[in-house]
């Protein structure tokens, strides 16, 4: 067998360039689209700033489809979040997801990787409403 001496140059020479930003858009279409009951409305506007460091991701979805991309709690949303924020990360970026709804109103913005607790509702469980008799 013979080694190929060629090849740890071949590695340098791609190791120095520019590592190519990550396509958010497919990866945000990836995550949200199963949630949609509709996903032919989906529209997502990456804009790329400030020497490609940070990314601006803004979606938009049908207004009826908006409880079940943020789930219960907003744990959906939450994982949707984590996943683009380590993507960014990966790619020494930061990220920050505008959601609007289908009338053109931010519903949601904030960067990712907040560390907030999700926001909760203050409406009663459904179980606690509901007794046995």
């Amino acid at each position: 067998m013979s080694l190929n001496n060629s090849a740890p140059e071949q590695l340098t020479r791609v190791s120095k360039t520019q590592p190519a930003s990550p396509d958010y858009a497919s990866l945000v279409r990836f995550l949200v689209q199963p949630f949609l009951e509709s996903p032919e409305s989906l529209s997502i506007d990456c804009e790329i700033s400030n020497g490609n460091t940070r990314i601006w991701i803004r979606l938009a979805f049908e207004g009826e489809d908006k409880g079940r991309v943020f789930g219960r709690g907003g744990r959906n949303i939450q994982a949707i979040r984590t996943v683009i924020e380590a993507t960014a990360a990966a790619a020494g970026q930061s990220v920050y997801l505008d959601i609007y709804g289908s009338s053109g109103q931010s519903r949601e913005s904030a960067p990712t990787g907040t560390g907030g607790a999700p926001r909760r509702s203050s409406a009663p469980k459904p179980s606690s409403r509901l007794r046995s008799q």
